[in-house]
C-alpha cells in the first residue's frame, strides 16, 4: 500500500490481481490474501493491524471483513486529522500574530 493510497483503492487493486490469478488457475485463498494485505499496510496502520491480529481469528477472517475493519479505522484517522487541523487553525487565530517584530508595543514610555 502506498502512503497516500486509500483502503478502497488498495483493495480494488489487490482484488484485481487476485482475480487475475484465479482466472489463470492460481487460487491462493482468502487466508493468504488477508495475511498479505495485513503485511503490506502502511506504517500508520500498524496499530490497527496489531489490533486485528490480536482480536480476530485470521484463519476465518474474510477479505470483506478485513476491508470493513480497515475502512472504519481509516475514517476514524481521517476525522481525527481534520479535528487536529481545525484546532491548529483556531489556535493560530487566537495568537494575534504578536511575534517578534510585530504588533504595536513600543517599549517603556519616556519618563
Amino acid at each position: 500500500m502506498k502512503a497516500r493510497e486509500y483502503v478502497n483503492e488498495y483493495f480494488a487493486w489487490t482484488l484485481t490481481i487476485t482475480n487475475k490469478m484465479k482466472a489463470n488457475g492460481e487460487d491462493k485463498g482468502d487466508v493468504t490474501v488477508v495475511e498479505k494485505i495485513l503485511r503490506s499496510m502502511t506504517p500508520k496502520f500498524v496499530y490497527v493491524v496489531c489490533s486485528i491480529e490480536e482480536s480476530k481469528d485470521i484463519d476465518t477472517l474474510t477479505i470483506d471483513e478485513l476491508q470493513s475493519s480497515l475502512l472504519v479505522h481509516e475514517q476514524h484517522m481521517s476525522s481525527h486529522e481534520e479535528e487536529e487541523h481545525a484546532l491548529k487553525i483556531t489556535h493560530g487565530d487566537q495568537s494575534g500574530g504578536g511575534g517578534r517584530g510585530h504588533g504595536s508595543f513600543r517599549g517603556r514610555g519616556r519618563g
